[in-house]
């Protein structure tokens, strides 16, 4: 029974009877705290007294020794855990301890979005403030965009290697659903062909359309003439130029300038989402041959090369076709 004697020493209360003391010991487990807004605090791995001065010192509580003699007297219910942890405005001494025992850690997210390259998902990853450890550079294509939720403390390595395994599966999965004419002999075909897609258009409904021009060209062996690989060419894997090409860009040698190799470059230009990945594996049944920019952000799309002619003069003098 020594620990309760101790508790009730630390309480200041010795002296009001053991009844007094434990009445008001349930008062001060269930009376608001200090916090004035929720937040969340890093609570460290170590005895009760030093998560209990660690939250002290955060605001969470008044007193770390009233919340380390709470944690003594209920340490039936369990252990105090360490991690970063989401507390309430006003926690009273039972809320906080529950969420020491009970709640789970606060989740950060970090967003990978469609398009970047490996470059760009370098640095996006340097910058996430919550994370931790060195940065890997990823190979160009090999990251799945989306979001991914993790712990602080989470290492930059482990959020690329759960991107990474990500992209291999829904690519695995995405091949095997692909049309059987698809003139692709690989799921990096696949891969290469959806980055392309990825940076033509930002227009979901037009995904399949624009996959279904590359695919059509590949099957006449016709060059692909994609902007986008040219500016990943310029931008030496940045996949953004800065500036508007120009004719020379176009005329530049580079294994990436589609406007002067044949088939697909050698590979990705950035990292497609699930979307372009699956437009270019069930892509639109269409004759489709060529587009251009519409003014509005969408395409025009033609089959011939007079028609796409007509659709370039009426973008570049602002009338509508």
């Amino acid at each position: 029974m020594r620990w309760r004697l101790v508790a009730l020493a630390l309480l200041g209360i010795a002296g009001c009877g053991v009844f007094g003391a434990f009445e008001y010991g349930r008062a001060r487990l269930i009376a608001p705290g200090p916090l004035a807004q929720a937040r969340e605090v890093v609570v460290p791995h170590g005895s009760p007294a030093l998560v209990a001065d660690a939250l002290a010192q955060a605001g969470v509580v008044d007193d770390g020794r009233e919340l380390y003699v709470a944690a003594v007297l209920t340490r039936g219910e369990g252990s105090l855990h360490a991690a970063e942890f989401a507390f309430p405005a006003h926690a009273s001494l039972r809320q906080v301890l529950t969420i020491l025992r009970t709640a789970k850690p606060v989740q950060h997210l970090v967003t990978i979005p469609e398009g970047l390259t490996a470059a760009q998902i370098f640095s996006l990853l340097q910058h996430a403030d919550a994370l931790t450890g060195e940065t890997p550079l990823p190979a160009e294509g090999a990251v799945l965009p989306q979001s991914y939720a993790f712990e602080r403390g989470a290492t930059r390595a482990s959020i690329l290697e759960r991107a990474e395994a990500a992209m291999q599966r829904t690519l695995a999965t995405v091949w095997s659903k692909r049309e059987e004419d698809l003139p692709l002999a690989s799921p990096q075909d696949l891969l290469v062909l959806a980055s392309i897609v990825e940076r033509e258009t930002a227009r979901p409904a037009e995904r399949p359309l624009v996959a279904a021009v590359f695919l059509n060209r590949l099957r006449k062996g016709m060059k692909l003439q994609s902007d986008p690989t040219v500016a990943y060419a310029v931008s030496n894997g940045q996949n953004s130029a800065d500036r508007a090409l120009t004719h020379g860009d176009l005329d530049m040698s580079s294994p990436y300038n589609t406007y002067r190799i044949g088939g697909l470059p050698p590979g990705p230009i950035g990292s497609p989402g699930l979307a372009a990945l699956q437009a270019v594996a069930q892509p639109a049944r269409s004759d489709f041959l060529y587009f251009v920019a519409d003014g509005s952000g969408g395409h025009i799309f033609s089959t011939t090369l007079e028609e796409h002619n007509r659709n370039v003069a009426r973008w570049r003098t602002g009338t509508t076709p």
